[in-house]
């Protein structure tokens, strides 16, 4: 996990606005769940760009991928990064960006 590849990571807003969603939902969450203005195939890029970057963990329940972020190393690695990634991303919605309120 590498600054540079999650900052590359965060910059896109529905990456954000994955990351935002799991952040305050306090549990993990199928692909399904989220509400990204994009297609199929561009929403398994946005989730695999996260995985790699060393944002999320998946792995699935039956037939369902769950997405669990990874707070605690990212914590652990980069304090306060996630904290200020998803304040800012907070500020955006407010403002009626691109963002969707969770």
């Amino acid at each position: 996990m590498s600054v540079q590849q999650v900052l590359e990571a965060l910059a896109d807003p529905a990456r954000r606005s994955v990351v935002r969603t799991l952040a305050h939902s306090g549990a993990d969450l199928s692909c399904g769940s989220f509400d990204l203005p994009v297609g199929r195939s561009t929403s398994s890029h946005h989730f695999s760009v996260l995985r790699e970057a060393g944002l999320l963990r998946q792995y699935y329940v039956g037939t369902t991928k769950m997405n669990a972020l990874r707070s605690e190393e990212l914590e652990g690695r980069f304090p306060g990064l996630l904290a200020a990634v998803v304040a800012a991303a907070d500020a955006e919605a407010g403002q009626g960006r691109s963002l969707p309120r969770t």
